[in-house]
């Protein structure tokens, strides 16, 4: 089902001509939260997870326990960078690069959605080992 949900934000952002002020505060989220990863930060980090993400996970400690066990890249890495960005109707598609603990290279695909209020959060994150194709 989360696949299926990438995929159709994917397919949605991907003709969208890019936005820079959308596309910097993304990465802005998504680095905030990668931050809150790195210092063990529960609380932090699921504070950039889209309403629909809370609700499956309701609670900060269970969506951390989580990442730990399905995001280990996400979770520990030695290099976390930011690739290319699409935006549409107030979605990003962000990818990101990331060398793993083991130095082994991952490709990321975030998917954020403008909120009510304004500010980006995070519906998404598909992990793909580098070089595998979806």
């Amino acid at each position: 089902m989360r696949a299926v949900f990438v995929l159709a934000a994917l397919l949605l952002v991907l003709a969208a001509p890019v936005h820079a002020a959308d596309v910097a505060a993304a990465q802005n989220v998504i680095r905030a939260q990668e931050q809150a990863f790195a210092h063990d930060d529960a609380a932090a980090a699921y504070s950039h997870a889209a309403p629909a993400i809370r609700q499956v996970f309701q609670h900060a400690e269970i969506f951390m326990q989580m990442v730990r066990q399905t995001y280990p890249p996400v979770y520990r890495h030695q290099r976390f960078e930011f690739g290319e960005a699409r935006t549409a109707d107030g979605h990003v598609a962000q990818r990101v690069h990331i060398v793993d603990e083991k130095g082994e290279a991952w490709e990321a695909l975030y998917t954020l959605e403008q909120q009510p209020d304004g500010s980006l959060k995070i519906t998404g994150c598909s992990l793909l080992k580098a070089g595998q194709s979806v």
